[in-house]
């Protein structure tokens, strides 16, 4: 299989980046996206050529690490699909694919394909935690949960973080991510006690981190991995605004 990537390479946040165009020849169409840039890589090393630089660690769509706008859509064209879980077979013989950063105010380009996503572990050390110590793991039925609390509450807590719904919206937003970590600490017994002051602490580091406002497009959940849906930016905004009319602090 042959195709051609038109890669963003950027040396760092001060200097201009542009795309450079690179065949990449005789791929298997078995390889993930991920596998054909290391291709890619080690022929550009071989000829003395700097490498691009992406993100991964797990490879298996588990961690959030990996994430690039590959032809306009965050994480590529499968959905419910991290980049590392992407294969050359989604792709056609000689198709040309654009290969971009996270494109977002709070998302520096540190190089190529890299970005600085800092941001998002800033609005989690802001509030999304309980921050009540638990000891040993307590036994399983000894907490009451709901069975439809519980399912909501795990849908949410699959949220890894990726910022791919960042990179999606047109304003910048993070909400979805921000919600999902709300949601999945609202929804059970043990986020309740930290609950306003939570929503109110994650909004302010959201905002502050320059994240733009949701206007409930929709373009998050479309490129989310993990399916996460629409309802966990309302359960935030509900959160939200409880809290500032109760006065939480």
């Amino acid at each position: 299989m042959n195709i051609t990537l038109r890669v963003w390479r950027q040396a760092d946040v001060h200097e201009a980046g542009a795309m450079v165009t690179y065949d990449v020849a005789d791929v298997s169409p078995d390889m993930s996206f991920l596998e054909a840039l290391d291709v890619l890589n080690e022929r550009l090393t071989l000829t003395g050529e700097d490498p691009i630089a992406f993100d991964h660690d797990c490879r298996e769509g588990i961690c959030g690490a990996c994430g690039v706008v590959i032809n306009g859509v965050a994480h590529g064209p499968q959905a419910s699909t991290t980049t590392c879980q992407l294969y050359l077979r989604s792709f056609s013989e000689g198709d040309v694919v654009d290969v971009e950063p996270w494109r977002a105010k709070p998302f520096p380009v540190i190089k190529d394909l890299v970005v600085d996503r800092g941001a998002l572990d800033r609005i989690i050390a802001a509030g999304g935690f309980v921050s009540a110590p638990t000891g040993a793991a307590p036994e399983a039925n000894a907490v009451l949960v709901p069975k439809e609390q519980a399912d909501h509450g795990f849908d949410a807590a699959a949220c890894i973080g990726c910022g791919a719904c960042v990179a999606a919206c047109p304003n910048g937003s993070a909400m979805l991510f921000a919600g999902a970590k709300v949601t999945h600490l609202g929804m059970l017994p043990q986020g309740q006690p930290e609950r306003a002051s939570r929503a109110l602490a994650m909004i302010a580091q959201h905002d502050d981190e320059g994240f733009g406002a949701c206007t409930q497009i929709g373009e998050c959940t479309a490129v989310c991995p993990k399916d996460i849906q629409l309802d966990v930016i309302s359960r935030f905004d509900r959160d939200v605004l409880s809290a500032r009319i109760r006065g939480a602090g």
